[in-house]
């Protein structure tokens, strides 16, 4: 991002200026800032800073820092992935012992009432176009995928509702009185499959009652945990009512369900577990073909050249936002995330530190080198008053800055180099 402007620094008590700083001194005349965006499709360089920012907050939480005492690793932990039901056969890729298998093999499978054939034979490449579309269209449920996204973060909801509701009756206890002897910590992330509904990755910790610095009652183990998370995996459900020329639906988890121990001395330590959520953090759609920006209408799909798939599950969207008790969900703004309209990375309050705070301490440690290097003087800031002036000046890179990158990182020049957005004035 490029702006324009200048910063004062004044004392607040006799109104001297202790220091200015004005973009004309930079290059261009502009200063060049992150656009802190989490999308890796946007901006490669800032969704790695979020990706590492995100790695940093879910392993402090598994093995301590940042706050977070070192003695959390000792806590039960358990990694566990929540998928989708089935909304119609797809495409899919298979291995066993490191070969790849046919993908729907089904003898006298027959046809669909569509007439497009119930089986596929073919061995699917790990990135074949293919992957994740229905083996009919027609016969494919896009408006219960659609429907799944859009409701999913009700369903996590009620998922962590039903886990505390569980743990609290194997013992006796009632959910407020439940908070007196444990805590349920977690963080999540969701990921797109293929076919182009989410599931949520999820690290889910059982403390003491006051919070990480405490331990949980010995019942409380990793086993019960366990049997906690499939309880209430299982019993969780979002009803949604019939509409004109809709069905009524039921929404609930898939019946793939993966639960595994966390621990630093097996198999998923907590570095494996926190570089695997990273990775989802700076990801959206993208794989299934839609774009990442929104859609404003259903004529703009038309001459976006998306892959059939992609394109009715938007179309979908759009059709489902025209029916009144629907409208709460906002399926046509979030068209291009499917339905889905829940943050993509969500911790509870106790899991460990924030992504604040580990901007605010990036800020600190830039602020206190720009001191050591002189670029910045030295002074109380309780009494100095700092007076901004700021104006968008555009965003990219211009033709110097595409040479100067490519440079840099040893990469060929694009084509087009003109990424330069101007002001509008």
């Amino acid at each position: 991002m490029h702006l324009r402007g200048r910063v004062r620094h004044i004392d607040a008590a006799t109104g001297h200026v202790l220091h200015t700083y004005n973009t004309n001194r930079e290059p261009g005349g502009v200063l060049r800032v992150q656009c802190k965006t989490r999308r890796a499709s946007r901006c490669p360089a800032c969704a790695e800073i979020y990706r590492a920012d995100t790695y940093q907050l879910i392993r402090a939480g598994l093995a301590g820092g940042k706050g977070v005492p070192e003695t959390v690793s000792a806590h039960p932990a358990l990694f566990v992935t929540l998928t989708a039901p089935s909304f119609g056969a797809v495409h899919t890729r298979r291995e066993h012992g490191g070969k790849v298998l046919p993908c729907h093999p089904r003898r006298d499978a027959g046809t669909c009432p569509h007439g497009r054939p119930l089986s596929c034979t073919a061995r699917h490449g790990a990135e074949e176009n293919r992957l994740g579309e229905p083996l009919c269209p027609d016969c494919y449920d896009y408006g219960s995928s659609v429907l799944f996204n859009a409701l999913a973060p009700e369903l996590w909801r009620r998922f962590t509702l039903a886990l505390r509701r569980h743990l609290a009756k194997l013992h006796g206890l009632t959910v407020k009185g439940l908070a007196e002897h444990l805590v349920i910590s977690f963080a999540k992330v969701a990921e797109y499959q293929r076919r182009g509904v989410v599931h949520f990755h999820a690290v889910i910790r059982l403390d003491g009652p006051g919070g990480p610095h405490t331990p949980p009652p010995a019942w409380a183990d990793r086993d019960t945990l366990a049997q906690a998370v499939r309880h209430a995996a299982s019993a969780v459900s979002v009803p949604v009512p019939a509409l004109a020329g809709e069905p009524a639906r039921v929404l609930r988890w898939g019946a793939q369900l993966d639960v595994r121990p966390i621990a630093m001395d097996r198999e998923l330590t907590e570095q494996a577990v926190a570089g695997y959520i990273a990775k989802y953090a700076t990801k959206a759609a993208e794989c299934v073909g839609t774009v990442d920006r929104r859609i404003n209408s259903p004529e703009e799909v038309t001459g976006l050249g998306l892959r059939d798939h992609a394109r009715r599950l938007i179309a979908e969207c759009f059709r489902l936002a025209e029916l009144d008790r629907l409208n709460e969900l906002r399926l046509a703004q979030w068209a291009h995330m499917l339905g889905f309209r829940g943050h993509f990375s969500t911790k509870s309050r106790r899991y460990s530190t924030t992504l604040g705070a580990l901007r605010a301490a990036r800020v600190d440690h830039m602020r206190d080198e720009e001191i050591s290097t002189g670029r910045l003087p030295l002074f109380d800031e309780d009494t100095v008053l700092v007076v901004a002036h700021w104006e968008y000046a555009g965003k990219g890179l211009s033709i110097g800055d595409s040479v100067l990158a490519a440079a840099l990182i040893g990469m060929p020049l694009p084509e087009d180099t003109t990424h330069m957005e101007p002001s509008d004035g």
